[in-house]
């Protein structure tokens, strides 16, 4: 079971898919606001969270998935592993749900945070990829994901499966003045917290930016499918 993250849907994801095909049953889906789901009143983790129970309720799959999640979609397998934790056999984490030491979105930031938010929501619409969230939504959920990752510990303390995590090394790229070297630094501490909490989980590093999901699809369908990968903490 494969759940996109923000702004991102399954077509987005087709390389990804389509390698998994070759030997997986995959399952996937959009988010509300997404691809082809309806649009929404209202975006909210919460409401996100609702769409993936939605899902996994009405396809009745025989047993249970290895649920792979990118960027929020790895945030919302967490939360549902770990109020369900029969109902997965396992996760991979795409470059999300990582237990953040402090907010990614600080004052500091806000104002350029809301200028990149209204220039994604240009160019989707810009491209007719058929993502209904404006910009403000946009910037809504992005502060909405600094405190639903600053409480992620807790739901990683309910889950007994195997996790695998699949990080980007430089999740904001090399641009951006001070805030790009900000971001990968907390990108890389929030995940140092977690292994010392859950030091069973498998860390796969990728010398990439947050688009890894498509710049490195065939590395990510490699690790998914159990292979090797570079493994470890990232060069400083």
């Amino acid at each position: 079971m494969l759940c996109p993250g923000l702004n991102s849907t399954q077509a987005d994801l087709s390389e990804l898919i389509d390698l998994l095909r070759r030997d997986h049953d995959v399952v996937t889906f959009d988010l509300r606001g997404h691809g082809l789901a309806s649009a929404a009143e209202r975006y909210s983790f919460d409401a996100f969270l609702g769409d993936l129970f939605a899902v996994l309720a009405e396809v009745r799959l025989p047993s249970a998935p290895l649920l792979v999640g990118y960027s929020l979609g790895a945030d919302l397998a967490v939360h549902y592993a770990a109020e369900c934790p029969d109902a997965v056999a396992g996760l991979v984490l795409i470059d999300g749900a990582n237990p953040l030491p402090e907010p990614f979105i600080t004052d500091t930031d806000l104002a350029e945070f809301r200028a990149m938010a209204r220039d994604e929501a240009e160019r989707d619409r810009d491209r007719a990829r058929q993502v209904a969230l404006s910009a403000e939504d946009i910037l809504e959920l992005g502060l909405e994901m600094d405190v639903v990752r600053a409480r992620i510990l807790d739901r990683y303390g309910k889950i007994e499966q195997p996790v695998r995590m699949i990080m980007s090394s430089a999740i904001a790229g090399g641009t951006g003045g001070d805030r790009a070297p900000r971001h990968n630094r907390l990108w890389r501490a929030g995940v140092e917290r977690l292994l010392r909490v859950r030091p069973d989980i498998a860390t796969f590093w990728l010398e990439a930016d947050h688009r890894l999901v498509f710049t490195h699809a065939p590395d990510i369908a490699e690790i998914i499918r159990g292979g090797g990968g570079p493994v470890g903490r990232p060069a400083s």
